[in-house]
């Protein structure tokens, strides 16, 4: 059994994109200090104003996180998923290429960064995925907040830390017994952690690797 994720088109796509992101600079992000910084990024009432400062940046998922998604998709057989933070859509494109090689699906994504948007789907049409994505422009607290799937396998939460509580409370009610959550950076947002790992939660929850949470729902 084959991989498209390993032939082009997406082989040397998530090259050049990988190449790319770690170019990336944001001049308005170096003019705010270490402390503001992370005072944005964990606010839950000014979390946008960190992302429109960052939208120069990939902030990508790391390449062995990029592949975990895949197996983890593959191995469950995926066919819905949800991601909070497509950025510039290269864990869509891992998640995507999942499901293609799963035989279909749809991965749901939410974005909230118009240029980013644009650029994710350009991106998505290069590696030839585009037709198992939606992405949904805005705050994933109004876009992830209705129309989902009955049934969802995988959520993957990689866009504003502060609140994953938050979003997981949107998505919650959809996700299947035995349905995956992949946190990226959850150390970020120790509030999710203890959510997740708490023994009545209704999730089985174990740190994989630096800086991913691999929780999985129970039934």
């Amino acid at each position: 059994m084959t991989t498209i994720l390993t032939r082009a088109p997406i082989a040397p796509l998530l090259d050049r994109l990988f190449a790319e992101a770690s170019q990336a600079t944001s001049p308005a992000m170096s003019e705010l200090s270490r402390e503001e910084r992370e005072r944005l990024m964990l606010s839950k009432t000014d979390y946008l104003e960190f992302y429109r400062r960052a939208k120069d940046l990939w902030l990508p998922v790391s390449r062995e996180t990029g592949v975990l998604l895949y197996q983890l998709a593959r191995s469950t057989r995926a066919r819905t998923i949800v991601e909070f933070g497509t950025s510039f859509g290269l864990s869509t494109l891992y998640l995507a290429a999942a499901l293609r090689d799963n035989g279909g699906g749809r991965v749901i994504s939410s974005e909230f960064e118009p240029s980013k948007v644009a650029q994710a789907r350009r991106h998505l049409i290069e590696g030839g995925v585009d037709d198992l994505v939606e992405i949904r422009e805005g705050d994933a607290l109004q876009t992830l907040a209705n129309d989902l799937p009955d049934a969802i396998d995988l959520l993957l939460l990689d866009g504003a830390k502060s609140i994953y509580c938050e979003v997981l409370d949107r998505v919650e009610s959809r996700l299947r017994p035995g349905a995956l959550i992949v946190a990226d950076n959850a150390d970020y947002s120790p509030e999710y952690l203890a959510r997740v790992r708490s023994a009545d939660s209704g999730y089985l929850s174990v740190p994989f690797g630096d800086d991913v949470e691999l929780s999985i729902r129970l039934g």
